[in-house]
């Protein structure tokens, strides 16, 4: 008998054990499943626009897919940002598709590049901004260097609400920050735009000769209208105190080998 009951006491014990963990896990699951259900809510409450009326959030054990479509790619990444800072996210796969326009790689990067000429006018910045645009399938990439981190985000925003615009592909670089870098764009750009034959490149804004320095190392670029304006702006930025280098890029027109 005694036997039996240490028999029965042990099939008992293991029986409550096994209630046991059958409730502790069936209540982990629910607690699991209503944290979802809540930051599923949280990211659907947070995406209430109409910009967003054709996007839809699943979350699982806090992670979060975003999918459905926009009509620019900047609301992808307006989405994004939304879902990432709902309380309760922890990663956030998002497959929404860009389903604005379609337009043409060409005529894309035309439209662009000419947006992207006279963004950030009137700061003072502009032609110490050095941007190369590239588009294949929609996709927009940007390289190059600018001369602070406004200047590079005003470009990437430019470019996600512009309408045809499927993703951006950020390969900006900013100039580090350096007082000697600041004298030598201000020394450069006295001792171009102030030669007579080359103050016609400071007229037009989406037109300048284009200084861009870093640690002290300069780069010309943009397009000139003759080999002779191509080497004055040689000799003018060379001679400027201060220089460790200059690296001319500058195009002439009709030329492809800037020549």
């Amino acid at each position: 008998m005694k036997a039996q009951r240490e028999n029965g006491k042990v099939r008992v014990g293991s029986v409550a054990v096994l209630v046991g963990s059958l409730i502790l896990c069936a209540s982990q699951g629910w607690a699991q499943t209503g944290g979802d259900q809540q930051v599923q809510a949280g990211i659907q409450k947070s995406l209430d626009n109409k910009k967003f009326k054709d996007v839809s959030a699943v979350v699982q054990n806090g992670a979060a897919k975003l999918t459905g479509t926009v009509e620019l790619y900047a609301y992808k990444e307006d989405a994004d940002k939304r879902a990432h800072h709902t309380k309760g996210v922890k990663e956030v796969d998002n497959e929404i598709q860009v389903a604005g326009p379609a337009v043409e790689d060409a005529t894309l990067r035309n439209k662009l590049g000419e947006k992207l000429a006279y963004d950030r006018v009137g700061y003072g910045t502009t032609a110490f901004n050095d941007i190369n645009l590239g588009v294949q399938n929609g996709v927009v990439t940007l390289s190059g260097t600018v001369y602070g981190p406004s200047d590079k985000d005003s470009a990437l925003s430019l470019v996600a609400n512009y309408p045809g615009v499927k993703d951006v592909v950020d390969n900006l670089e900013v100039a580090p920050l350096s007082p000697m870098d600041d004298r030598i764009r201000i020394a450069e750009a006295r001792a171009i735009y102030g030669t007579p034959q080359l103050n016609r490149y400071a007229m037009d804004p989406a037109r300048p000769i284009r200084i861009t320095v870093v640690n002290g190392n300069v780069t010309l670029s943009g397009v000139v209208d003759s080999k002779g304006d191509k080497d004055i702006a040689n000799i003018r930025a060379n001679g400027v105190p201060g220089v460790f280098k200059v690296t001319n890029n500058l195009q002439v027109a009709g030329s492809s080998q800037g020549q």
